[in-house]
């Protein structure tokens, strides 16, 4: 076990996807530009965790969760975090 990595992104809407996703809830059903906008944040969040994890030189992250905040209107952070760990074949 070598430890916590993490990953962290802050992201905010555009204007058009602001009301493109305001608009989409007026009908209901899945906020398709706020999900492509939470899929994009996971992303680059896990990506940013994966970059740490080599960097202390895990070959793999286990127990790994999501975690996300609103940091003002519109403005999201995302974290990706678990434990670093090198792994061996038996």
């Amino acid at each position: 076990m070598l430890g916590l990595v993490r990953g962290i992104t802050v992201r905010s809407r555009n204007a058009f996807g602001t009301i493109g996703g305001s608009l989409q809830s007026l009908l209901g059903g899945n906020l398709s530009l706020f999900t492509t906008l939470a899929e994009t944040s996971r992303r680059a969040a896990l990506e940013l965790m994966m970059e740490h994890a080599e960097q202390v030189g895990a070959n793999a992250v286990i127990a790994m969760r999501y975690d996300s905040n609103d940091i003002a209107a519109g403005i999201t952070e995302m974290l990706a975090y678990g434990t670093a760990v090198v792994v061996e074949p038996l």
